[in-house]
């Protein structure tokens, strides 16, 4: 300072003696002089005046700019949070105004540095969020976007950037969810149009182009729209797969009925098998390609038209068949055919087409089946009487071989014969037996079925009583003629004595022969043999001819009936 004012002093003196000389030559006046001097000190004094406003300008924006670095540290420090930042140089230590501002700017280039790498984790991380609400909402969210911004300016602390990765992480989780779920639609819709044999590129195409394959360049599309339309040709596809699963599967049925009544070989059966496999399948369970397909579908209605027409030729051989295998339960058994089950009748029912054919068959069936249990609940009782009636038969036969006059010569075949009466009268002698077994057994049957046992449509039990009383009289008739040719002996004997011959066997012969006649003829027979009804009743049944009924529980045959003749006398011995 001190060099300044002497060099100033010096310069100013040299210069005013220089002036004072010029003035000198001049010849300047005094006045003039100190006017000039005065001029000259009041342009020295505007000068230094200038600088000093200069230099307290200068001082003032130093001022200015201390305060405004220190606000920006403090601004920036609460936008970053970063409250471990503090101002490294102490105001105090430095003297001037410029050592106090080159103290705050190295903090103030560092805040800035990490508000910019700030700013680029926010921008990165908002970017990533922008993404996928675009992919999520499928469009662009301007307004949402700005407003994000302004947020990230305002506040750009570590707390802050957190929430916003955590909200990228729940957004990257449902994205994750969005195409599982995006996924898992793709593929049944695949799966559900192999099983209906459709276009599954088309469909997904319909809904969103960037879910085909051909799609490379473009992410799959998530969004609420793409998922609702996924769901919606799914529960589309389901609803087809089930109104044709249940379509089909009447369809199946239908064949099955159909090769059922027709009795459709193997062979024409095999092609439709992958119809009839699934008739009782649930929707999930049916898989394959094209399974139910519009050509299956096609398929099989071509073959049940065609089995329909079919059947319309057969039914009446089938129905026939039917009736004729319901009488030959009946005949086996014994028992009265159904009136409601004639041939005229049921082919009066199909000519009319009134009743479905199928019923007419499962009516057919049911009958088959109630008739085969009646047959069931006969069979002991129809064993007892077929044996009865053998065992009838053998009397018969009996009863005829006693009469054969020749049947101790010596021909061929008579050895055979006496071992057959000698059978015979073994089996008679257990006849008694078996009738009180077949009358007992009759009666617990009629019991438990609260009505009659009908043999052929007589009343067993009406004709076992015959049967016993026709015995009866038969032993009555047999002890008579003993008695009676005991008298003939006798009076034989007597007439001997008195007479001294005896009458020619020719002629007692021709006696008993007349006697015989004459039994047969005046003893009437109020009764039937059993064996004798029944064998005869079994030719009007096949005849075609049905027995008739008189009275209440009784049956007679229309048919005429032969009577049992009496034995001759070598069967009187067989008692």
């Amino acid at each position: 300072m001190a060099t300044t004012e002497i060099l100033a002093d010096t310069t100013c003196g040299s210069l005013l003696r220089e002036l004072q000389h010029i003035w000198d030559e001049v010849g300047e006046s005094d006045s003039e002089r100190d006017k000039m001097l005065l001029q000259l000190e009041q342009e020295c004094l505007e000068v230094y005046r200038r600088k000093v406003d200069q230099a307290s300008l200068a001082r003032a924006r130093l001022y200015q700019a201390i305060v405004d670095a220190e606000a920006g540290i403090s601004s920036l420090i609460s936008a970053l949070g970063d409250r471990s930042s503090s101002q490294k140089n102490d105001k105090r230590s430095a003297t001037t105004l410029k050592e106090k501002l080159l103290a705050v700017h190295p903090q103030l280039e560092l805040l800035r540095k990490k508000k910019g790498e700030r700013l680029k984790q926010f921008a990165d991380v908002k970017g990533q969020i922008q993404n996928i609400l675009v992919e999520i909402a499928g469009s662009a969210q301007l307004g949402e976007a700005t407003v994000f911004t302004t947020a990230v300016e305002q506040d750009m602390s570590v707390e802050r950037l957190e929430e916003y990765h955590t909200h990228l992480q729940a957004l990257q989780n449902e994205k994750a969810e969005r195409l599982e779920k995006v996924t898992g639609y793709l593929g049944t819709i695949h799966d559900l149009c192999s099983v209906l044999s459709m276009d599954a590129s088309k469909m997904v195409s319909d809904v969103h182009p960037s879910l085909i394959k051909s799609a490379e360049g473009m992410p799959k599309s998530i969004s609420d729209e793409t998922l609702d339309g996924l769901k919606l040709t799914v529960q589309s596809l389901q609803h087809e797969r089930k109104k044709r699963l249940h379509k089909i599967q009447d369809l199946g049925t239908s064949l099955f009925e159909l090769w059922n009544l027709m009795d459709t070989p193997h062979d024409e059966r095999r092609p439709f098998r992958n119809i009839t496999n699934i008739i009782g399948a649930k929707e999930n369970e049916v898989s394959g390609p094209g399974i139910l397909s519009l050509d299956k579908i096609c398929q099989a209605e071509e073959e049940v038209q065609r089995l329909d027409t079919l059947k319309a030729s057969k039914m009446k051989e089938l129905v026939l068949k039917k009736q004729a295998e319901l009488d030959d339960v009946y005949a086996e058994a014994h028992m009265e055919p159904d009136p409601d089950a004639s041939h005229e009748q049921i082919l009066a029912i199909i000519e009319s087409g009134l009743f479905d054919a199928s019923s007419i068959l499962a009516t057919m069936d049911d009958k088959i089946s109630i008739a085969k249990e009646k047959a069931n609940s006969r069979r002991e009782i129809l064993d007892k009487i077929e044996k009865w009636i053998s065992a009838c038969e053998e009397e018969s036969w009996l009863e005829d071989y006693n009469q054969d006059e020749n049947r101790y010569n010596a021909s061929r075949g008579a050895h055979i014969n006496l071992k057959r009466a000698e059978k015979a009268r073994v089996t008679i002698q257990k006849l008694p037996a078996l009738v009180e077994a077949l009358i007992a057994k009759t009666t617990a049957w009629e019991e438990d079925n609260s009505g009659p046992f009908l043999y052929d449509g007589m009343c067993l039990l009406d004709v076992l009583e015959e049967h016993n009383l026709l015995r009866e009289e038969k032993e009555q008739e047999r002890r008579r003629l003993r008695d009676q040719k005991r008298l003939q002996e006798q009076l034989a004997t007597e007439q001997e004595t008195l007479f001294g011959s005896r009458p020619s066997p020719h002629k007692a012969l021709s006696a008993k022969k007349g006697l015989r006649i004459r039994s047969n003829g005046n003893t009437p027979s109020r009764r039937l043999s059993m064996g004798g009804a029944l064998l005869q009743s079994e030719a009007p049944r096949k005849n075609g001819v049905t027995p008739v009924r008189t009275g209440k529980d009784k049956v007679r045959p229309s048919a005429p009936v032969n009577y049992v003749a009496f034995p001759k006398d070598d069967a009187l011995s067989m008692a």
